[in-house]
């Protein structure tokens, strides 16, 4: 009997209305984990290099981890993978929320879906019972309203959903999966290639419990980290403030992209903060499945002008920085409007924020006038054409049609030299973080196979002196401390080293904030859950080496794809000085930084031109 996971994939057929089940043994389960693991496994076994993003071909994954559903903080994660219609070849996007833990009792460890459906549906999935059901009278609805006619039709408050809103019919390319109205598979436009599929949502209802192998010791561990996270500054400023508690300091330390990158402090920021959230619109904090943290924030804003719903949660700091400093707007009732509107309408807020800001800098330049933007005023600062142009892009209209295509796409169609500002590695945008300050983060981003991602590693700010997290990552075999403008072989290394943990998380089904180094959970606590659930042995060691796996698998499928180490230039603006803030004058050099993606290269054991060379 295995434990810690069900042993089985759902596969379904949308062109056929087939199902299947798929076997899961235990030595492909602890070789991959889950996640990105076995969306890797899959994708490059089943999706050919020819086959288009959006075309039946491609198939969509829903992969939870083999530690989603523990009962004990941070567990919680779903993985979404598909060729991505972003970057053309591997395609993921993450949340956490409860639907891993519903799929899990239900009985299923993912779902494999297959080729088109001839009109919309959606799948309901209750445990063993599967049926593909029509959504002719859903589709062209927001996500809020669709979770409460899905619930009703099938009479059940209490089944987890996850689903497109109007941008992902539309097919535009940053799309994203809204997991129960506020938990986001934000990025690689997995909500396009469920609207290419005609697929409007997945509803799933799990009554069986998961089996463990040793659940007291699970919840003796969960009931410990309770009481610990709060005496721990790393996991208690997420409970207080959230994600976006962190938003002067990264501001004042000149490293909170403002006004398109120009810029690496925003005036505004204490305005936006998650500190100043608390302090006016925070209504409640909720979290993920037995998440004690409860970073999750709920705002409400009803003020006659601007009408905010708390069921669609509160802004991330990603999203207070996109659509907040990025936009040169530092009202955040705005801000937490346009979040609202991008949950609702199924709209990555990273990719929408970046791109709307380029748009902004490329009026600001005169490359595009009134006339290009159909009447729009679209300077920095304008509220209204931020969320206007949400709009727009989401239902793939005026000149959001061009908006929609994102960055890479919107700068050849402009021209005038924008693509020099056009943020984006792969075709998909920048998150709020400037490697001009810490350049490990310009390494994450060059090398994603996804594109830009700030997930792909630990930050080299945690490492520039000794203490808490130090410690922690000396547990996972790296000692030195770096400074975090540092370039060359250390640098490298570390970020490799950093990079293989982040993604055995990522595969395990956990988030980032809660296992040290980022969070606060001991290493050691955090392998005995993980065995306790499954009965293994997995060690350190083992783990990085499962970490190891997924990246390989996923550059292989890039490579595969012809998406190798020319795709991996950063943006000719992180080459040019900060214009203000207490790194006013600093860029990336361009020489040390392709000097220490060799060394990279080298340690990950890649050929010179970053392809793969040992596949496991």
């Amino acid at each position: 009997m295995p434990k810690g996971y069900a042993g089985k994939i759902l596969r379904i057929n949308l062109s056929t209305g087939l199902t299947g089940i798929e076997e899961l043994t235990e030595s492909v389960i602890r070789k991959y984990m889950g996640g990105k693991g076995l969306v890797a496994q899959y994708m490059d076994r089943e999706i050919g290099v020819e086959v288009k993003p959006l075309s039946a071909e491609n198939s969509l994954y829903f992969m939870t981890g083999v530690m989603s559903g523990i009962p004990a903080a941070g567990t919680s994660r779903i993985v979404m993978g598909a060729k991505s219609p972003v970057t053309g070849g591997y395609g993921m996007a993450e949340s956490g929320g409860f639907i891993a833990t519903e799929l899990k009792k239900a009985g299923w460890d993912g779902i494999i879906v297959e080729g088109k459906a001839s009109k919309p549906v959606y799948l309901y999935i209750n445990d063993d019972i599967v049926e593909i059901r029509d959504a002719s009278h859903l589709w062209g609805k927001g996500i809020g309203q669709v979770n409460e006619e899905i619930k009703k039709e099938l009479g059940d408050n209490r089944i987890k959903l996850a689903q497109i809103g109007p941008a992902g019919e539309n097919l535009v390319q940053y799309s994203c999966v809204i997991n129960d109205l506020k938990h986001a598979c934000g990025r690689s436009g997995m909500g396009a290639v469920m609207g290419s599929k005609n697929l409007k949502a997945v509803a799933v209802r799990g009554k069986g419990e998961i089996e463990f192998s040793d659940k007291s010791k699970i919840l003796e561990i969960s009931k410990w980290y309770s009481s610990y996270f709060k005496e721990n500054p790393l996991s208690y400023g997420f409970y207080l403030y959230g994600t976006a508690g962190g938003t002067k300091r990264t501001s004042d330390g000149g490293m909170f992209p403002t006004r398109n990158f120009r810029d690496g402090s925003f005036e505004k920021a204490e305005d936006i903060s998650g500190q100043r959230m608390a302090d006016t619109i925070l209504v409640k904090r909720e979290g993920c499945f037995a998440c004690p943290v409860r970073c999750k924030r709920v705002v409400e804003v009803d003020n006659g002008d601007i009408k905010v719903d708390p069921k669609f949660g509160g802004p991330e700091y990603e999203t207070i920085g996109s659509m907040g400093a990025m936009c040169d707007i530092g009202n955040l009732e705005v801000i937490a409007k346009a979040h609202e509107l991008c949950n609702d309408l199924g709209l990555d807020t990273i990719s929408a924020g970046v791109t709307v800001a380029f748009a902004m800098e490329c009026y600001e330049k005169g490359i595009i006038d009134k006339e290009t933007t159909e009447g729009i005023d679209l300077r920095f600062g304008n509220e209204k054409a931020l969320l206007k142009l949400i709009e727009d892009i989401s239902y793939d209209r005026g000149f959001g049609k061009i908006l929609s295509k994102g960055t890479r796409r919107a700068s050849k169609i402009f021209g005038g030299n924008s693509e020099e500002f056009a943020m984006q590695v792969k075709g998909q945008e920048l998150p709020m973080h400037d490697p001009r300050g810490k350049v490990g983060v310009g390494l994450g981003y060059s090398v994603s196979p996804t594109g830009a991602d700030h997930m792909q590693a630990v930050h080299d700010t945690t490492i520039k002196a000794d203490g808490p997290v130090l410690d922690e990552i000396r547990k996972l075999g790296w000692n030195k401390t770096l400074d975090p403008n540092e370039y060359g072989k250390d640098k490298a290394e570390f970020f490799g080293h950093l990079e293989k943990w982040w993604s055995f998380l990522n595969m395990a089904g956990v988030c980032d904030f809660i296992p040290a180094p980022r969070g606060s959970m001991p290493i050691e606590k955090f392998m005995e859950l993980l065995n306790s659930a499954t009965g293994w042995d997995v060690t350190v060691e083992e783990a990085l080496e499962i970490g190891e796996r997924g990246i390989y698998l996923a550059r292989k499928i890039n490579y595969d794809c012809g998406i190798d180490e020319s795709h991996e230039d950063l943006p000719e603006r992180l080459y040019q000085p900060l214009e203000n803030g207490i790194l006013k004058g600093k860029s990336m050099d361009r020489e040390k930084f392709k000097d220490m993606k060799k060394e990279y290269y080298k340690y990950m054991g890649f050929d010179e031109k970053g392809k793969p060379i040992i596949q496991s």
